[in-house]
């Protein structure tokens, strides 16, 4: 069920009719004035004119914003210091992953520099325009906003004095406060959040909306880039501005010109109606939930349909909807399925807060949401270069492995306060020496690689340290989430390992923007059915080698590069009918050493038609990749069997429309979400190749996940983005699951990998067995525990056949302390 954000009616006999008579309406009347705030009822203030109204109003809005903290519960101040509490321990690491590059940072304080000007000239070109032309919704869009852009710079400046904190070229970025500085929070942040909440509200079309907070986001992110800002600095500003725009506009616009609603700002004095879902911040369920295997298997037997299996992760406020949906499918179709009826029940426990907030319950509070600790054994050398060989764990983060002893020890958050949400999980991790490759293996990799020198035979100490896995904080709005942070995506069908975006490697610092629950399109376009949207901007590391326009590789292999390249992403994803599911996807690596990253360069990259390019030239789009995927239940089968696939590409944006089909990877799935005569059993197989099968005549070995330019390829801080199957391989998987109950399973899966031996000499593969065991103690422990045999050849590595044994263990305590 979805609640729709009610307004009073201005009516009294439909007051009277609508609310309880025991509850105490403020009249509407014109004379009536919320006087202990200094603000009139909204739409009801005729002085919306400058000189003498203007400044009263200035006094007024300052007056309520500086006296606010005194009417406010100490709780509703928690959602606040959560995200302080995540971002400032964070400030100067993330300020420490922006290059020093003088161009880069000059081009970074420019872009937000000419932002923030353009939502100024749009505020002040609104009203001069509205005065000429006598239109009264212009002439108060530009007023509005003028007059929250001027509160902004008051209450900014006002709050620089007093916590005096340097910038991150200051100081030695230690960003400590009260040393002196100017940086806390951010000035030019706060003014265009201001100015862009009442521009998107005033004129609430998609485009305006777009404009408005994609120039105010660029901001955000680009304060950062530019190191003029630290991250709790630019967030906090954004939110102040976007603060002070909102009570502005609730207390000034008048209804009468247009705009859309926004409540009201004497909301403790009036019946509150039902909150609206579409602005509710909610973080992401993280990809390794025990809700994803679950909600798999109920979308292949047809109790929730609208679910997107191409597009994740999904929001906990995404995940309550998919489960109002099959409560209701339950009940058209009755509890015939005691799975199905159990299914429901731990879900509903999961999101039951989230179920509340759907149905008007305040979307605000903080979870401790996990602590686990996790030991892993390797008895015998594990393969640990999935780009060039293969690896004995996948789809674990990028957390890094060797022979001996492993453990990690870690704790999860989250929050939510209206339409802001953030996200923590950060953990200990020790890892053993890792032992330096052959002088043949290293050889090899300079070869296939085409680097100038050789890798160092130097092992790899053993690590002691902190890794923030993710952390992000979010914003929503009309059912699009901004969120800027360390974040996880999964782009494709698959389960194995999805070609494009996947956790194989570390979450890469982003700006996102996704459309949480699906829209309709207008028109002809209807038929496409519902439709989703995704966008990321973001940045990896650990990149080493680049190629510039002379043909010279640049790097070293004792440090990353210092200029390391940005990464953008957009997918869309529609099911025309409840059965199929299609989608399209691309990625581009650009900027990096000798090409600086514009706008320019990015729309390039996003729309040029020329695939091709000189490295590291004007003319060079980047490295570009695309998918197109799709998974369809089979109709005389739909209760129990999917067939679903993700074709791959690079140097393409699509390997459908470009009909690349002589240089596309491929993987392929079946998915048997129930054995017949054994219905708590399920199978699902799949198969994956970027060797292709007729060699591809206009692909060269190793062409998968590799470019000229880029030579630390499609990886983050060195592992691979996109599937384990590697740059040149063909491989299988397979999993039989029983569920004995919704949490508690038993899994035996399989893996296999073989490496051509036209990539690397004499070739290789990899054959996994494995058992996997998940146990809950209620719904507030869990234990998992894995063994696996593993089987590698690869004679450049090491002569013969090796073997090795990994276990590993894993305890979650999940208190979901709360603070609301």
């Amino acid at each position: 069920m979805r609640c729709q954000t009610s307004e009073l009616p201005d009516a009294p006999s439909t007051v009277a009719a609508a609310v309880p008579p025991s509850v105490k309406i403020i009249p509407q009347s014109p004379r009536v004035r919320a006087s202990d705030l200094g603000y009139l009822s909204p739409g009801t203030d005729p002085e919306n004119r400058l000189l003498s109204p203007f400044l009263k109003h200035i006094v007024a809005d300052q007056k309520q914003f500086w006296t606010s903290p005194f009417r406010e519960q100490p709780k509703n101040f928690v959602p606040i210091l959560g995200v302080l509490g995540v971002l400032i321990p964070a400030d100067s690491w993330i300020s420490q992953q922006v290059p020093d590059r003088p161009d880069q940072l000059r081009r970074s304080k420019n872009i937000s520099d000419y932002s923030v000007y353009s939502l100024i000239g749009a505020s002040g070109g609104a009203f001069l325009m509205g005065q000429l032309k006598k239109n009264d919704h212009l002439s108060e869009a530009g007023l509005l906003s003028s007059e929250a852009a001027l509160n902004s710079t008051i209450v900014t400046y006002a709050l620089k004095s007093v916590t005096q904190r340097p910038r991150p070229y200051q100081d030695n970025g230690t960003g400590r406060f009260f040393q002196g500085g100017a940086s806390f929070p951010s000035e030019h942040s706060a003014i265009a959040w201001s100015i862009a909440s009442v521009l998107a509200h005033e004129y609430p079309g998609p485009l305006t909306q777009f404009l408005a907070y994609g120039l105010a986001s660029t901001v955000t992110l680009t304060r950062v880039t530019s190191k003029q800002h630290f991250s709790s600095d630019a967030v906090i500003g954004s939110a102040l501005g976007w603060y002070l725009g909102r009570q502005i506009y609730r207390a000034r616009h008048d209804p009468e010109l247009g705009g859309a609603p926004w409540g009201r700002l004497v909301e403790e004095k009036v019946e509150k109606g039902p909150r609206n879902p579409k602005n509710m911040g909610s973080p992401y369920v993280p990809l390794d939930s025990w809700v994803y295997p679950l909600f798999d298997r109920l979308i292949a037997t047809g109790y929730v349909q609208s679910a997107f299996l191409g597009m994740r992760p999904w929001t906990r406020m995404s995940c309550a909807t998919l489960v109002e949906e099959l409560g209701e499918r339950i009940r058209y179709r009755g509890l015939d399925d005691p799975d199905v009826e159990n299914a429901y029940r731990s879900l509903s426990n999961e999101f039951r807060e989230e179920t509340a907030r759907i149905e008007g319950a305040p979307n605000v509070g903080v979870v401790l949401d996990s602590v686990y600790q996790r030991t892993t054994g390797i008895a015998g050398p594990p393969l640990t270069d999935g780009f060039h060989f293969g690896q004995t764990i996948v789809n674990d983060y990028g957390r890094p492995y060797g022979e001996g002893v492993s453990t990690v020890a870690g704790a999860s958050a989250r929050g939510v306060a209206g339409p802001f949400s953030f996200y923590v999980r950060g953990e200990y991790q020790h890892v053993p020496m890792i032992s330096a490759l052959s002088d043949q293996a290293r050889q090899v990799i300079a070869s296939v690689d085409s680097l100038p020198v050789t890798q160092p035979g130097t092992p790899t100490p053993a690590q002691n340290r902190f890794n923030l896995v993710e952390g992000y904080v979010g914003f929503q709005l009309s059912n699009w989430q901004f969120s800027f942070g360390k974040q996880e995506l999964w782009w494709g069908t698959t389960d194995g390992g999805s070609m494009l975006f996947s956790t194989n490697a570390a979450p890469i610092t982003m700006l996102q923007i996704n459309q949480v629950q699906p829209a309709t399109l207008p028109s002809f376009m209807r038929k496409l059915g519902p439709v989703r949207f995704s966008y990321m901007l973001g940045r990896v590391t650990g990149h080493q080698w680049v190629c510039c326009t002379n043909s010279e590789v640049v790097g070293s292999w004792s440090q990353p590069l210092s200029d390391q390249p940005f990464i953008s992403g957009q997918r869309l994803s529609f099911k025309p009918t409840p059965n199929l599911e299609l989608g399209a996807g691309a990625t581009v690596l650009i900027g990096g050493n000798g090409v600086p990253f514009t706008t320019h360069k990015l729309l390039q990259a996003m729309f040029s038609t020329n695939s091709v390019g000189t490295p590291g030239s004007s003319n060079d789009p980047g490295d570009r990749r695309g998918e197109f995927t799709f998974a369809y239940r089979i109709p005389k089968m739909r209760d129990w069997l999917t067939f679903y696939a993700d074709t791959y590409t690079d140097d393409q944006l699509n390997p459908v429309l470009s009909w690349a089909w002589d240089k596309t990877a491929l993987t392929a799935g079946l998915y048997l979400s129930k054995i017949p005569h054994v219905r708590k059993m399920d199978l699902r197989v799949e198969g994956v190749y970027t060797d292709l099968p007729g060699g591809g005549p206009v692909v060269q070995h190793g062409f998968f996940y590799f470019n000229t330019r880029f030579r630390s390829g499609y990886t983050n801080d060195g592992n691979l983005i996109g599937s384990w199957i590697g740059r040149q391989g063909q491989g299988a998987q397979a999993w039989v699951n029983y569920w004995m109950n919704p949490r508690n399973k038993l899994q035996v899966n399989f893996r296999h990998h073989k490496v051509s031996q036209q990539f690397i000499p004499d070739g290789g593969s990899v054959t996994d067995f494995g058992v996997r065991a998940d146990f809950w103690a209620g719904n507030t422990a869990s234990i998992s525990s894995v063994i696996q045999y593993e089987r590698w050849t690869f004679p450049v590595l090491t002569p013969g056949t090796q073997t090795n044994v990994t276990a590993s263990m894993q305890l979650t305590f999940c208190p979901r302390l709360r603070s609301k």
